[in-house]
């Protein structure tokens, strides 16, 4: 695949981390609408091409200047030792080797990211993407496999440990292998990048690793097919799998976010494993962004006879977020920490490694970052996949009481 050059040869406006950060998502929108992964790619190349300029401006610029606001705008922190070891000796290494980038690291010590990196990536992507920060997202640099409930009730037993208990409790937990799955984040480097310290090539590695894991965890999380990825909230756990792929659950149509439908959807999350019945304390429900100020906002706000809008009425504690990997037309309504998602360096991973696989310009090369993970719901019933393509604005209800007859008129306002 060849990018087109020319934007890249244009001269750039510097932008800061956030501006760039919203073009991409509008990007990165349209392309998982269009279903190309041509455009997702370009869309990512875009960005960390983008994000690497406005870093070398800024770099340049704090030189003159010493403004320490151009340090909080790229995120510079205060590295450790061993930090500023490991990207000062893959800096110089890249540098001493740009005409021929497969001799990179040879003979270098290590390219493995320190774990210390690999925890703030983690918490940023926790910042960035709400999804993330509510379901059972764990950090698993340190383990390749993690045993998890998945029935989240007590595993202990009044009584003898007789074989029926034994068995109940084996279906109750699981290992979850972390390093079945990969993921590859792809970075520019250009002969510009590498003449910044090491706290500026940190502020882009970061950057470039916490978008592209952070979508690509979402996209597993909500729709991941199970084969080379996590299961997804809205697969069927429990439907005929074909080549390692689940299927899609179906969909239950909704047409209000009223008491009554949200009752139903809590009463089947309501029922655990087994038949067995837990509590639903609050309840999640993602939907893509398009669809939830077309169809979800009307559906839970309403104007008041005093000209005000009311907005976010549901019925029960719930927490509505946007992520672009929700199919048109449909929503996921779950139980958020019943999603086990861990991600970690395995075996092998959070190496930084020369990639021929894209090459943009000369004057630009590319390394990628593997990491591993996985993801699955712990239970079938933990998320319902409806379709809200059907869903009603909200109306308000006004109750009109006449102190001379008996009966109420009510009336329904929009």
């Amino acid at each position: 695949m060849l990018l087109d050059s020319k934007y890249y040869l244009e001269a750039k406006k510097m932008k800061s981390k956030d501006v760039i950060k919203q073009e991409l998502n509008s990007s990165l929108s349209t392309a998982m609408q269009s279903n190309d992964p041509e455009a997702v790619t370009n869309a990512f190349a875009d960005f960390a091409v983008q994000l690497q300029d406005g870093i070398v401006n800024d770099y340049k610029e704090f030189q003159q200047t010493q403004d320490t606001k151009i340090l909080e705008r790229r995120g510079i922190r205060v590295l450790t030792s061993a930090e500023k070891n490991y990207y000062g000796s893959v800096m110089t290494a890249i540098k001493d080797n740009y005409d021929r980038p497969q001799m990179s690291f040879t003979g270098l010590d290590t390219t493995t990211l320190p774990t210390t990196v690999i925890d703030s990536v983690l918490s940023d992507i926790q910042s960035s993407f709400p999804l993330l920060s509510v379901i059972n997202f764990q950090n698993t640099s340190a383990v390749t496999k993690m045993i998890v409930n998945k029935q989240g009730m007590q595993l202990a037993t009044w009584g003898a440990l007789n074989s029926a208990i034994s068995t109940e409790l084996s279906g109750a937990i699981a290992a979850v292998d972390i390093t079945l799955n990969k993921l590859t984040a792809y970075m520019a480097v250009s002969r510009d990048m590498l003449d910044v310290g090491p706290e500026w090539m940190d502020a882009y590695v970061r950057a470039v690793l916490s978008e592209a894991l952070g979508y690509a965890l979402c996209q597993g999380i909500v729709a991941g097919t199970g084969k080379g990825q996590p299961i997804g909230m809205i697969k069927d756990l429990d439907g005929s799998i074909s080549e390692g792929v689940y299927p899609d659950k179906t969909a239950t149509t909704i047409t209000a976010l009223d008491v009554k439908t949200l009752g139903t959807i809590a009463s089947t999350l309501a029922t655990g494993p087994n038949g067995r019945m837990r509590p639903v304390s609050s309840i999640l429900m993602v939907v893509n962004p398009v669809d939830y100020f077309t169809l979800v906002l009307p559906a839970m706000t309403y104007l008041t006879n005093a000209g005000s809008y009311v907005s976010n009425v549901l019925p029960y504690p719930s927490r509505v977020i946007q992520d672009l990997n929700v199919p048109s037309g449909k929503a996921v309504f779950g139980l958020a920490d019943k999603y086990f998602m861990g991600v970690g360096v395995g075996g092998n991973g959070g190496r930084i490694e020369y990639s021929d696989e894209f090459k943009f310009l000369d004057d630009l090369r590319t390394y990628k970052i593997k990491m591993y993970g996985n993801g699955m719901a712990l239970d079938n019933n933990a998320f319902v996949y409806t379709d809200i393509s059907g869903l009603t604005p909200l109306k308000h209800q006004v109750f009109v009481v006449n102190p001379t007859t008996s009966p109420v008129n009510t009336k329904a306002v929009e």
